[in-house]
């Protein structure tokens, strides 16, 4: 049931963040917009609305749909109609999962990324996560990129032979590995043929799921990465790429090193530093929802020099 408008692009994607009133917490559309034509003008191939950085399991469900489209409007006004907008889309049922991905078309989305299911963890079975994809993407008006996450769904974590066996089906478009197994996304890209910089294969997506592996996902044969600090470092993010497309795979190598160093330092602070960074180096990024702390002064100053190295360059391009 695919309405797949265009082939997902390869390249760098980013998993936005969901900005709120510091005071209120309501959604702050203005400050998702800015952002979004911000990463788009940073030459980024696709965003990824309602993913783990973009605070979904936060949001109601009215709320993650007016992201979705003032994300899609704000690109569009920009010109950037060419950019892509994936959404997460993920609840504990086939039928909600079903819901939210209409909803998700409806508002602009291309495609949907979905987690496997793991609420009644001891119920869940090899089999009981592949029956759930078949039955999502039997129904789905958009294409479905699996969503290889074990430490958001208890563990819950798809080997290469599951994810193989799931990929034959035509709805299925790609996979997102923050697992981080690069051994596991060099065998699912091999075994679908999955599109690279340098060919279009069978147009499944491979995502790498951290830009701390941007390089390592290229030489594995992959498609892209969907990576959160890219949504503060997304000209650097974008720049490596572009050097190993380039047959610049030294310099390539000597920026992913610096890449890495800085993403470490978000990773470990997580959504609160995420949006620390980007109030420090851009003005805007707030706070997460409670139950999520906010940093206090001195966690605000370490990210600050924490990626000072990888903000230097990306301020340099």
């Amino acid at each position: 049931m695919s309405t797949l408008r265009r082939p997902l692009p390869t390249g760098v994607y980013v998993p936005t963040m969901t900005f709120f009133n510091p005071d209120t917490e309501d959604v702050d559309i203005e400050a998702v917009k800015k952002h979004a034509v911000r990463l788009a003008q940073a030459g980024v191939a696709g965003l990824v609305t309602m993913g783990s950085n973009g605070e979904a399991v936060h949001l109601a469900s009215e709320e993650k749909i007016a992201v979705t489209r003032a994300t899609r409007e704000a690109l569009d006004a920009a010109g950037f109609q060419n950019v892509p907008v994936v959404v997460g889309a993920s609840e504990a049922s086939v039928r909600g999962t079903l819901r939210l991905i209409g909803e998700c078309a409806a508002a602009g989305g291309e495609a949907v990324l979905v987690l496997p299911p793991s609420y009644y963890r001891a119920q869940v079975t090899e089999q009981m996560v592949y029956q759930y994809f078949m039955d999502v993407a039997d129904a789905s008006p958009l294409p479905i990129i699996l969503y290889n996450y074990p430490g958001a769904v208890s563990g819950v974590d798809m080997d290469s032979d599951l994810l193989i066996r799931i990929a034959q089906h035509p709805n299925i478009a790609g996979t997102k590995f923050t697992c981080g197994s690069t051994g596991k996304l060099t065998r699912v890209a091999r075994a679908t043929e999955a599109a690279t910089p340098f060919a279009a294969g069978s147009g499944y997506m491979a995502f790498g799921g951290i830009c701390d592996f941007t390089v390592q996902t290229l030489v594995s044969g992959g498609s892209g990465i969907i990576a959160g600090g890219a949504n503060v470092f997304p000209k650097v993010c974008v720049r490596v790429w572009q050097l190993y497309t380039e047959g610049k795979v030294q310099e390539a190598i000597a920026l992913q090193r610096v890449l890495s160093k800085g993403d470490w330092v978000l990773t470990k602070a997580a959504i609160a530093g995420t949006k620390s960074a980007l109030q420090s180096y851009f003005g805007y990024g707030g706070y997460p929802r409670r139950p999520l702390p906010r940093l206090d002064d001195a966690g605000v100053a370490a990210i600050k020099d924490g990626i000072a190295e990888v903000m230097a360059v990306e301020l340099s391009l």
